[in-house]
């Protein structure tokens, strides 16, 4: 579930108290944060940890930062360990435009083990022509792997570009794929 966010990140989220922890995922290190509302932003890093921190402080410079792993923060990441089909709902405290919540909810709508592309996106919002507003609101995504930007690839069948590295968005694709087909095979 995603909740735009309010009044609450003006000011450079001075009035936001933020916990953030370090976790590895199956596609190398990430940081995650959260609101008392939702995870608001997840990265992967592939340096220092004080850089990834460095990069989260610069969406919120002004909020209150505490090193801590709490419960929004490990229900996502139960997305890598756990069956995902019996977890809780995650939520998302995000901020962004009218037009990037509709890509990000659009893309929370396509399944896991499926691809779509830019143009397919920008005709599923009724705005055809409006590819390269969904790239840009697809490559303006703050939460990794969370809102699936890495199931969009160009109309070629080309990969394309992800934030992370191509090779990242390779394996995250492959690894979607093994593990809906390996569920579908258990149902």
């Amino acid at each position: 579930m995603i909740e735009m966010a309010s009044g609450e990140y003006q000011y450079g989220g001075s009035n936001l108290s933020i916990n953030y922890s370090f976790a590895e995922s199956p596609f190398g290190s990430l940081i995650i944060a959260a609101t008392h509302k939702g995870v608001c932003y997840t990265a992967f890093y592939d340096g220092k940890q004080e850089d990834a921190f460095t990069e989260l402080k610069k969406q919120f410079p002004n909020a209150a930062y505490h090193q801590l792993l709490d419960k929004i923060q490990q229900n996502a990441l139960f997305f890598f360990t756990q069956d995902w089909k019996k977890l809780d709902r995650i939520s998302l405290h995000l901020k962004g435009t009218a037009f990037q919540f509709k890509v990000w909810e659009a893309l929370l709508r396509i399944p896991m083990g499926e691809l779509s592309t830019y143009s397919g996106i920008a005709q599923s919002l009724q705005h055809p022509k409006a590819s390269r507003a969904v790239g840009s609101a697809v490559g303006d995504n703050p939460v990794a792997f969370l809102i699936p930007c890495h199931r969009v690839i160009r109309a070629t069948g080309e990969i394309g570009q992800y934030h992370w590295g191509s090779h990242r968005k390779t394996a995250i694709i492959g690894w979607e794929a093994a593990k809906y087909l390996t569920t579908e095979k258990a149902n």
